[in-house]
This record gives C-alpha cells, sequence and structure tokens, in this order.
C-alpha cells in the first residue's frame, strides 16, 4: 500500500439510491448456511474493514488471489508480477445477505471499479478490481450485475472489474488479518478505510450488524 495518502479517486463513492439491486440476484437454498464471495479491490485492509460491519457476513479474512501458491505472500504479491490480487473471503449467512448484495456493496461503497489494476496511488495488478467466482451462478449474477450497471451509467467510466475463475484463495499474513479495526489512526486507515466505513453506515444503516463499531466515525 503506498502510504502517500494522496489517493485521488480511490475514494470514489456512489450515492447508494444510484446503484440499483442487481435485477438477477436468485434465492439461496434454505440448506446452505455458509458460502464465500472472494472479491478484489485494491489494498485488502480498506475491503476488510467495510464488509466485518454488514449483517450475515461471518468473517472475512484478508489474502490474495489470481496467482501461483509458491508466490502466494506479501513481498512477491506486492512487486506486482505474480499475477496475484490483494482480495478478500467473505464467508457469510446466504439467508441473511445475498452474493448481489455483496456485490452491490462492492460496487457502491468497497472501492472505484472504474480504475484499471490500481486504486488511487495503489498502482499495479495486484490493486486489481476483480471478482473470483467460485460457480457459475456467482459468475452471472456478476457479469449481469456489470452489465446493468453500464448499461445504465452509474458511474462517469465504464467498469474495469474482471471476472476470474476462483481457483485458490490464500490468506495473507497474520498481521494483515483485522488490520483496520486493531490500527485505527495508522494513516492510510485513516485516510482511505475510515471513509468507506463511514459511507457504509450511512448508505446501507439497514444491513448493519447490531451494534458493530470497528472504527470511529
Amino acid at each position: 500500500m503506498n502510504m502517500s495518502c494522496d489517493l485521488p479517486g480511490a475514494a470514489l463513492v456512489v450515492e447508494r439510491s444510484r446503484v440499483p439491486d442487481p435485477a438477477w440476484d436468485p434465492p439461496a437454498d434454505p440448506s446452505i448456511h455458509a458460502a464465500t464471495a472472494v472479491l478484489a479491490g485494491g489494498c485488502f485492509w480498506c475491503t476488510e474493514a467495510v464488509y466485518r460491519e454488514l449483517d450475515g457476513v461471518l468473517e472475512v479474512t484478508s489474502g490474495y488471489s489470481g496467482g501461483e501458491p509458491r508466490d502466494a505472500n506479501y513481498e512477491r504479491v506486492s512487486m506486482g508480477t505474480t499475477g496475484h490480487a490483494e482480495a478478500i473471503a467473505v464467508r457469510y449467512d446466504p439467508r441473511r445477505i445475498s452474493y448481489g448484495q455483496l456485490l452491490k456493496v462492492f460496487f457502491a461503497v468497497a472501492h472505484d471499479p472504474t480504475q484499471l489494476d490500481r486504486q488511487g496511488n495503489d498502482l499495479g495488478r495486484q490493486y486489481r478490481s476483480a471478482v473470483f467466482f467460485a460457480d457459475e451462478v456467482q459468475r452471472e449474477v456478476a457479469e449481469r450485475y456489470i452489465r446493468q450497471l453500464d448499461e445504465a451509467k452509474v458511474f462517469g467510466a465504464p467498469i474495469a472489474t474482471t471476472l476470474e475463475p476462483l481457483v485458490a484463495f490464500h490468506e495473507a499474513e497474520t498481521y494483515h488479518q483485522d488490520y483496520a479495526a486493531r490500527n485505527p489512526a495508522q494513516p492510510y486507515i485513516a485516510a482511505v478505510a475510515a471513509p468507506k466505513v463511514s459511507k457504509l453506515r450511512k448508505q446501507f444503516a439497514q444491513m448493519l450488524k447490531d451494534g458493530v463499531s470497528q472504527l470511529e466515525d
């Protein structure tokens, strides 16, 4: 992560009223109590901070996806040559929050989906916007939703998010987990993660866990 905190564009947040629900978001099998969504939207500290607050989200893990297992460590991924993206694995209860609703937060608050291979001053393929789909249903929900948002011109530029099959997710080093919650005063967290969490609380208040407060507004 670039610690300069001069991140024009990285904090782009579209008003919730402009971001529609996915037109196609099939109901979950009621017998399934947990599923996983793997998403990449720049620095995983920041995307993790957003998803930890959502009701129905059971666990969020920072890690790497899209590259070779032997290269899945922070030092190598940070070089931008391994094919990995910094990503989060969101384990959730599909009876309480749908995959489509997770994607809505992803596009509306968690990051700027129009930036190609970057988020603000964080440059490189490791910071790309990507949905790593685990099955054909996830792929189709994401594909249809991206088309829906582009056709509605919700953003000022085309969505650059890639759809990539989930081959593997590699958990990041321990010190990266729950980083924003443990380091709220760290300059990058204060400048980038905290505003996203604040927007989430204002625009998606009805989707938050009761009494949750990982970052101070």
